[in-house]
């Protein structure tokens, strides 16, 4: 059956008075990334901004007039399509490679990009091989320990790299609240790209199960708490929730 070609790509999901959920609707669930938008005194913030494929930047006008500061938890295809609408692009300098020059090996597209992946079309022309993420170089960079404040909420940049090697959450003391990129999210962990390090981020998992957290907004699927932020990394640890092979992980999601 063809597929179709959707211009209310985007839903918006209000979380509380100051967070909303930003879902590109036709990515198929088991792949789309969670957008973050978080409305700032000062500014606002946008952690990912997921593949691209439709006009980001006119749905958060929907939502806040303020500067938009967008801050990718790290290089995947899947969080950094939207960034280049913006004009300050946040994340680590050790993926300012990527970001300057994604192609579909170093951006992990290769693996994920099929035509099971939309559930209809962003637009009448788009084929799922044509797809590539556009260019959208750092403006400048954070790391462990620096504070992004946005005048009535702080937040602190935490590198747990493994996952990539780049990869950051956003860490709120005040609230207990945790924005963790794909470091965390309630499902299968990917440690098999090809700069993932499985050694280095069980360190990094072993870190957020010393964290004081109490909600996690992760990169993919719903938010969790501590107990279930636990049982992820514990059962990783054991070797199981591992999604392995990409190819034959997809596959199975589909049912094949």
């Amino acid at each position: 059956m063809n597929k179709m070609a959707i211009d209310d790509w985007y839903e918006v999901i209000p979380i509380s008075d100051d967070l909303s959920l930003i879902r590109e609707k036709y990515i198929a669930h088991w792949l789309r990334c969670n957008i973050w938008h978080l409305s700032g005194k000062n500014f606002d913030l946008l952690i990912d901004s997921g593949m691209g494929l439709r006009p980001l930047k006119q749905e958060i006008a929907t939502l806040s007039e303020k500067q938009i500061t967008v801050i990718s938890t790290h290089c995947h295809f899947d969080h950094i399509g939207g960034a280049h609408e913006f004009e300050c692009r946040l994340g680590h300098r050790l993926e300012e490679a990527l970001h300057r020059e994604p192609n579909h090996e170093n951006s992990g597209a290769a693996e994920f990009v099929r035509a099971e992946t939309f559930l209809a079309l962003p637009d009448n022309d788009f084929h799922y091989e044509s797809y590539r993420v556009i260019p959208a170089p750092l403006t400048g960079y954070l790391d462990e320990g620096d504070v992004v404040d946005l005048g009535d909420r702080a937040f602190q940049v935490l590198h747990l790299p493994g996952h990539s090697p780049g990869s950051i959450a956003l860490y709120e003391l005040k609230s207990k609240t945790l924005f963790s990129g794909d470091a965390i999210y309630n499902g299968e962990l990917f440690d098999t790209v090809y700069h993932s390090d499985k050694m280095i981020y069980r360190e990094s998992l072993q870190r957020l199960r010393e964290l004081d957290v109490e909600t996690v907004h992760g990169g993919h699927y719903g938010s969790f708490g501590r107990r279930r932020m636990l049982e992820i990394i514990d059962d990783y640890l054991a070797g199981k929730a591992v999604m392995g092979d990409a190819k034959a992980w997809i596959d199975n999601q589909l049912g094949k």
